[in-house]
C-alpha cells in the first residue's frame, strides 16, 4: 500500500492488545506494533508480518525476509512451516480474520469513527458507490470511496499503484480508512467484492448500512459455483455485520438475502423494488435525453422524484438503492436527490465528447452478460447502436458466449475484439465471444470480428453516423491492457478520441465500415 494511503504516524500498540480476545496461540511478549502487512516485501520496522498460505507457496517461507526488513512479530496459521524465530510467533486457525482485527486495532478502529456504507452485488457496485459519494457531498459530508476505479477523498483521486482489485486486503483497507479519517473524511462508501468477503478482508469493518444489488454470473474462476459465489456475497448480511441492510428484492437472490435478514432482530431490513410490498417502490422510469433518466420512488406514502445523468433502468435501480441507503444514514432527501441528479461515474456509461458532428460514444465496464445487456438496452433510443466488446482471459470462459449474445441482441453492429487476454490466446477468446454474438443477434444485425482493440474502436467509429452511439464495453475506467506477461497503456476514452481525430484528419469520418 502506498505511503500516501496510510496514516502519518500511528502510535505503537502492544501486540498483546492487538490479539486480545482472539483464538491465537503463542506468547506476544512486550512487543509493540505500528503496522500490519500480508506482503513480506512491504514490511517496515515495527510491523506485524502475517504469513498466509497461498496458491503455490506459503508466506512463512518469507519470514526471514520480513525479519530482515524489521518485522516485530509474525502471525500465521496453525500448520505453517515455520521454524523458531527471534521474534514472537503467533498462530491462529483463522489468520485472515486475526489479521483484519489486528489491523483495525493498530489504526484505532477507524471504521467506528466513520459512517460506513458497504455495497455488494455482481453489477452496479461502482455506480452505487459513486452515487453515495455524490449524495453525501451534497449533504455537506466529507466522503471517501473505495472500489474498482480507485480511491477518492472529498472528490479527489488518491493516487495509488494498485491494480483493479475491488476491495484491498484488510491491512491496506484499515490503513486507508485511518488515513481518510486523518484527512477529514467522516463517511466512506466501500465496494465489497465476493473475494473480499471470502478472504475476510472486511471482517473488522463496522458498517452502518449495507446493500445487496443483484447476483449474476461472474468470478467462477475463483468460486466453485454460483451457490458458492452467492454465499460469499451473503456474508455481508450475517448477524452483526450492520444495523441496516438495504436489499433490491426484484432480484431472486435479493429476496433470499432479505428473508435471511428478516430473521435477524439486530438488523433493520429496508427493501427496494418495483412491487407494492417493498419499502421503496421504484416506478415510471423514462429516459431523459439520450443519456439520462427519471423515475418516481414511493416510500412512506409519499413520492420522491429521482433523476440521474446516467442512462438505463439498471442505473436508476442503483440510484434507488443509494437513496434508500442515504436516508437510512440520516441524509435528508433534498440533499440526496441533488447529489444523485448530478453524479457521474468514470468508466460507467461515461460519455466521450468527440466534438461537433461526431457520433455519441460511451465507455462502460460491463463484463458480465447481465451488465452488457443492460448497457446496450440503455442506448435503445439511438437510431443506430454499435457495440465494441471483448472478454477477459484467464477468467470464467463460459460467460463469453452470453456476453456476445447480450451485445448483439441490442446492437445494429457488434464488433468482437480483445479485452485483457492475459495468458490466453486472444483469437480463442474472440471465437467464443463471436459464437454467442452470431447466435444471439437480432434479425438484420451485423456481427464482425476485429483483432486488436485499437483497430476495433476505429472500425466502429468508421461505421458510425452522427446519430449513432458507439458503446465500448468491458474495460471502462482501466488505463492498461494485460497482454501475456506485460501491461501496456490503453485507455478506451483516449483511444476513441485519437481514432476519431485520425478519421477526421483523413476525411473518412463518414466512410462505410471496412470489410473485416
Amino acid at each position: 500500500m502506498d505511503s500516501a494511503l496510510r496514516p502519518a504516524d500511528p502510535p505503537p500498540v502492544p501486540l498483546r492488545q492487538l490479539v486480545s480476545g482472539m483464538r491465537v496461540s503463542g506468547e506476544p511478549g512486550d512487543v509493540a506494533v505500528t503496522g500490519v502487512t500480508l506482503d513480506s516485501r512491504a514490511v517496515r520496522p515495527g510491523w506485524l508480518y502475517v504469513a498466509l498460505p497461498g496458491a503455490t507457496t506459503h508466506g512463512a517461507l518469507f519470514a526471514a525476509q520480513a525479519l530482515d526488513a524489521g518485522a516485530a512479530a509474525v502471525l500465521t496459521d496453525d500448520d505453517a512451516p515455520l521454524a523458531e524465530l527471534p521474534v514472537p510467533v503467533l498462530r491462529s486457525p483463522e489468520p485472515r480474520h486475526a489479521a483484519a482485527v489486528a489491523a483495525s486495532r493498530v489504526f484505532g478502529e477507524p471504521s467506528r469513527h466513520l459512517a460506513m456504507f458497504g455495497v455488494t452485488g455482481t453489477n452496479g457496485k461502482t455506480t452505487t458507490v459513486a452515487l453515495l459519494e455524490a449524495g453525501l457531498a451534497a449533504a455537506g459530508r466529507v466522503p471517501g470511496t473505495v472500489g474498482t476505479i480507485g480511491f477518492r477523498l472529498a472528490g479527489q483521486e488518491l493516487r495509488s499503484g494498485r491494480s483493479t482489485v475491488t476491495t484491498p486486503e484488510s491491512p491496506d483497507l484499515q490503513a486507508m480508512l485511518a488515513a481518510m479519517r486523518e484527512r477529514g473524511a467522516d463517511a466512506v462508501a466501500l465496494e465489497v467484492s465476493s473475494h473480499a468477503l471470502a478472504l475476510q478482508r472486511v471482517d473488522a469493518v463496522a458498517f452502518d448500512v449495507t446493500a445487496f444489488l443483484n447476483l449474476g454470473r461472474d468470478h467462477l474462476d475463483f468460486h466453485t459455483d454460483l451457490d458458492d459465489y452467492f454465499e460469499a456475497k451473503a456474508r455481508l448480511f450475517e448477524p452483526g455485520r450492520s444495523p441496516v441492510a438495504v436489499v433490491w428484492v426484484d432480484d431472486p437472490k435479493g429476496r433470499e438475502i432479505a428473508a435471511r435478514v428478516a430473521r435477524d432482530p439486530g438488523t433493520r431490513l429496508v427493501t427496494v423494488g418495483t412491487g407494492p410490498d417493498t419499502d421503496y417502490v421504484l416506478r415510471d422510469y423514462e429516459a431523459v435525453g439520450s443519456l439520462g433518466g427519471r423515475a418516481t420512488l414511493t416510500r412512506d406514502g409519499g413520492d420522491v422524484p429521482l433523476e440521474i445523468a446516467l442512462p438505463g433502468v439498471h442505473n436508476m435501480i442503483d440510484a434507488a438503492v443509494a437513496f434508500a441507503m442515504l436516508e437510512a444514514a440520516g441524509i435528508a432527501a433534498p440533499d440526496a436527490l441533488t447529489g444523485l441528479r448530478h453524479a457521474q461515474v468514470p468508466g460507467r456509461m461515461q460519455r466521450v465528447d468527440l466534438g461537433p458532428g461526431a457520433p455519441t460514444v460511451v465507455v462502460d465496464f460491463a463484463h458480465t452478460p447481465q451488465a452488457v445487456g443492460a448497457a446496450v438496452d440503455a442506448l435503445a433510443a439511438f437510431p443506430r447502436v454499435i457495440s465494441v466488446l471483448g472478454c477477459g482471459g484467464d477468467r470464467d470462459p463460459d460467460k463469453r458466449p452470453g456476453m456476445g449474445a447480450a451485445a448483439s441482441r441490442g446492437s445494429d453492429l457488434t464488433v468482437i475484439t480483445d479485452d485483457n487476454p492475459r495468458t490466453e490466446d486472444p483469437a480463442r477468446i474472440r471465437a467464443q465471444t463471436l459464437a454467442g454474438a452470431l447466435e444471439g443477434r437480432r434479425p438484420g444485425a451485423e456481427v464482425i470480428e476485429v483483432a486488436g482493440r485499437r483497430a476495433a474502436i476505429e472500425t466502429a467509429l468508421r461505421a458510425a453516423r452522427p446519430d449513432s452511439v458507439v458503446a465500448i464495453l468491458g474495460k471502462g475506467h482501466e488505463r492498461g491492457q494485460i497482454l501475456a506477461d506485460r501491461v501496456v497503456d490503453f485507455d478506451d476514452v483516449e483511444e476513441a478520441t485519437r481514432a476519431w481525430r485520425r478519421l477526421v484528419e483523413e476525411g473518412a469520418s463518414d466512410a462505410p465500415a471496412q470489410d473485416v
